[in-house]
């Protein structure tokens, strides 16, 4: 995940010093870049990749995208929504209902929620933000390093659940105090392996079925809610 943030960060600041021509061929779909304003993909249709800096872009119900990117703002999809890769810097991440994610979901500072039906072919991870999905499966892994994890009711997740540790952020100089909360839902199962770097308070639920955990003290909990903090 080190990785992809600087890359992530890289990229996107070199877009935002970028001027683009909107819209572009992407083969037969239209690509649509912009620097200022956001981007709507309207209900049904299909595009190519949705690229902004400064703004937000809103998935219109059943609409279809390839990369789906912005630096400042929000990513908002609606249900029946299909995209291959999104990201953003400062902004949360939400899918509806049924959402198809062909590759990774990635913020830095925002949170990612993906709501029952959904599948992601890649991995989920964000920095500072919290990460929810329900129903859902995801193939790859789920990453953070202060953000909380809820793998929600009959969710699955292959690739396990990594938190990393914070290494020379602002947050590891003036003491990030805040714990990360992971909670494993009613028959939620996550195979691959749970690897704590730092401290987290895990919750999982007695139906759940997950990997090892390294790191980390697992607490049952029945009932539809885990444990307040």
């Amino acid at each position: 995940m080190t990785q992809f943030r600087s890359l992530l960060c890289t990229g996107l600041l070199l877009l935002s010093t970028t001027t683009f021509a909107a819209p572009q061929a992407h083969g037969t779909l239209a690509d649509i870049d912009k620097v200022n304003g956001g981007i709507t993909a309207e209900a049904t249709q299909a595009y190519g990749d949705l690229s902004t800096v400064n703004g937000g872009i809103d998935l219109q119900h059943n609409s279809r995208a390839k990369d789906v990117d912005t630096v400042n703002g929000g990513i908002q999809a609606a249900d029946d929504v299909a995209v291959d890769d999104v990201s953003t810097v400062n902004g949360g991440i939400r899918f509806g209902r049924n959402a198809r994610i062909e590759g990774d979901a990635e913020t830095v500072n925002g949170g990612i929620f993906i709501d029952r039906g959904g599948r992601v072919r890649g991995g989920i991870s964000t920095v500072n933000g919290g990460i929810g999905i329900v129903g859902t499966s995801v193939e790859g892994r789920i990453e953070t390093v202060n953000g909380d994890i809820t793998v929600g009711a009959d969710s699955s997740v292959k690739g396990g659940i990594k938190v990393e540790k914070n290494q020379g952020s602002a947050f590891s100089l003036f003491g990030n105090r805040k714990i990360p909360r992971i909670v494993i839902g009613p028959n939620a199962v996550v195979e691959g392996p749970l690897v704590f770097e730092r401290e987290v308070t895990l919750y999982v639920h007695a139906s759940a079925r997950i990997g090892s955990v390294s790191g980390a003290t697992v607490q049952r909990y029945a009932g539809n809610t885990p444990p307040a903090r």
